[in-house]
């Protein structure tokens, strides 16, 4: 399903506009540009190297698993553009680049979560990382920035790449989010000399928990208490008005949360 979805991104948006998202369907789309040779069918043939690196560094069962996204989103991606020939669902560029983000970053999420790939970059991302200590997060950044960019040189259009960077960054999120949660959580930290009222509201009035840490304050040398709770996103308007109302010099630490295990968000049994 995310090789399917990935590949109505590419043939509803990304390849009537000949935007790059780098990788090496950017390769793909830019030789395409050139010679009209069928975007997935490139794709594969350029993976080729790509995949033996790849089997060899992360083994077979990894590879096997990206070598099916890879096939799969490739064949998808020729039968959406080449046979079935979907038109592009927009005219307009900027929304071509959102929308095609969109349904990359939603693809490409759903195969990661499968725990496989569809090959390119972040096969070569890990290749970097073993052979020269580059991470794998820059590694990938710096192989889709410099394809993306050159972009830019082949089509002698500086337009090209900056379209580029925002299908880039919008499926960057979307994977994030596909990967981490839709229902983002707030973790709070809370240190105060009202603990205990604030301890009450959280129980009683937000029906979560939490955790309450003995702490000191390196600037008053104090001993006192530091809460933690992570409560729903649309519950921490409501703790913010009652800490202001209780203590107003209270110190309080709002983090995004992503993924929460246990009572009252998800199972904690994670396959």
């Amino acid at each position: 399903m995310g090789s399917a979805i990935m590949a109505l991104g590419y043939a509803l948006f990304l390849i009537p506009h000949h935007f790059v998202p780098g990788g090496v369907s950017g390769l793909a789309i830019m030789i395409n540009y050139f010679t009209r040779l069928p975007v997935g069918t490139l794709i594969m043939v350029l993976n080729i190297p790509v995949f033996i690196f790849g089997i060899k560094l992360m083994g077979r069962r990894y590879g096997l698993r990206s070598l099916l996204g890879m096939v799969i989103s490739s064949l998808l991606i020729d039968f959406f553009y080449e046979v079935l020939k979907l038109k592009s669902a927009t005219d307009n560029a900027v929304l071509a680049a959102i929308y095609g983000g969109i349904m990359l970053g939603i693809g490409l999420g759903l195969v990661f979560r499968g725990r496989a790939s569809t090959g390119g970059s972040d096969i070569i991302g890990q290749i970097l990382n073993k052979y020269t200590g580059v991470s794998i997060g820059i590694g990938i950044m710096l192989i889709d920035f410099f394809i993306i960019s050159a972009s830019g040189l082949a089509y002698r259009n500086l337009e090209a790449p900056l379209y580029g960077y925002i299908v880039l960054f919008i499926s960057t999120k979307v994977i994030d989010m596909i990967l981490e949660g839709w229902n983002y959580t707030k973790l709070v930290i809370i240190t105060s000399t009202k603990t205990q009222e604030i301890q009450d509201f959280i129980l009683t009035t937000l029906d979560r928990s939490g955790t309450a840490l003995k702490s000191r304050s390196l600037y008053l040398s104090r001993e006192g208490e530091t809460v933690i709770t992570v409560i729903h996103r649309k519950q921490l308007t409501e703790l913010r008005e009652f800490i202001k109302s209780v203590d107003e010099n209270a110190f309080v630490i709002i983090n995004d949360t992503y993924a929460v295990l246990g009572k009252g968000f998800k199972a904690t049994q994670v396959s």
